[in-house]
């Protein structure tokens, strides 16, 4: 009697045990990765700039005594836009005109008695280029009088105000930024790896949230091939067709680049799915009829702004990839698919 009561307690122990390592599977979302084509295209956010902007700058050192225009201002081509102080500059004109004067008298002095035959060719020669040079010294100074007034080289809208009135400024100091508003570009920042295959880009487009629904097409207009700080290639657009009106400089943008598949596959996948572990990225990636998960190894290029990672290297198109959770699991640990929601019955719950 107790043998039989023994032999119930030890299937009752079972068959729970059993049940106990069946309810440990874990369930896991598991997706088909995506093919090649979404691949083709790179994202880059982007920033418009005016295509045609100038600096302007006086051309001699002083304190400024009045700014005529604010950013946002538009202006006409020789509009003023700054004054300096002309203290000293009124002061060397004064003094280079009696300069002027006394060198001019003596010149056609010395002129009037060579035409006599009275002086030597060597005093007469000297004269001449006397007279010439400080004609040009009184015309320099006349010009740094008028360079005491800024005005504007080109018609547009002013961008950037660098300086106010009571300030100092050297020569050659930018004090404003003028845009001519005709025109606008496009600026973003190739990674080194795209920049390495900028051979590949065929088509190049932007569009705005402020302009939805909308798409402009780009082309080129220049590639700095030199990188900056961040190993980042600047890179300048240029819209193909009509701007629209509410594209202004400063606007943020998203660049399309679609680029030619290279030889070999390139798939995206979630980047939820992506494990790094020491230095490496890895994904899980899940066998149907084993029921089991296998680590692989695979070589991500970079991020999209859509939340998909770009592999080229470790995957060939056909896996089906573990996409959430995948710190909580170990290679070949036993899986279960969650099951999908189809419309009538949503969350699985039929």
């Amino acid at each position: 009697m107790m043998f039989l009561f023994s032999v119930s307690l030890s299937l009752l122990s079972c068959g729970e045990k059993g049940k106990e390592d069946v309810e440990r599977i874990p369930y896991v979302k598991v997706e088909s990765v995506d093919d090649a084509v979404s691949a083709r295209i790179l994202e880059y956010p982007g920033k418009t700039r005016p295509s045609d902007e100038v600096n302007v700058a006086f051309r001699v050192s002083g304190p400024i005594v009045s700014m005529r225009v604010n950013e946002g201002d538009y202006v006409k081509k020789g509009q003023l836009i700054a004054e300096m102080d002309q203290r000293d500059y009124n002061l060397q004109l004064k003094a280079v005109e009696a300069e002027y004067q006394s060198v001019k008298a003596e010149a056609e002095r010395i002129i009037a008695m060579y035409q006599e035959g009275s002086t030597t060719a060597n005093n007469y020669d000297k004269a001449r280029f006397g007279l010439q040079q400080i004609t040009e010294k009184l015309n320099n100074a006349r010009n740094q009088i008028n360079d005491t007034r800024l005005v504007a080289p080109i018609s547009g809208y002013i961008s950037s105000k660098f300086h106010e009135a009571g300030e100092t400024v050297a020569q050659g100091m930018p004090i404003v930024s003028i845009y001519s508003g005709s025109s606008v570009e496009v600026e973003i920042n190739l990674s080194s790896n795209d920049f390495a295959k900028r051979s590949n880009f065929l088509s190049y487009s932007c569009s705005f949230d402020v302009i939805p629904g909308k798409t402009f097409p780009l082309s080129v207009a220049s590639i700095n091939n030199e990188a900056n700080s961040n190993q980042l290639y600047k890179v300048r657009l240029r819209f193909n067709g009509p701007v629209d009106n509410n594209i202004t400089p400063g606007m943020t943008t998203m660049v399309k680049i679609e680029r030619a598949v290279e030889e070999g596959t390139i798939i995206t996948i979630p980047k939820e799915a992506l494990l790094e572990k020491d230095g490496k990225v890895s994904v899980f990636l899940y066998d149907s009829k084993a029921g089991k998960v296998n680590l692989r190894e695979i070589t991500v290029s970079r991020l999209t702004s859509k939340g998909k990672a770009i592999v080229i290297r470790g995957l060939e198109g056909n896996e089906q990839i573990v996409t959430a959770g995948v710190h909580k699991l170990t290679n070949g640990q036993r899986v279960k698919p969650l099951p999908t929601a189809s419309k009538s019955n949503v969350g699985g719950l039929l």
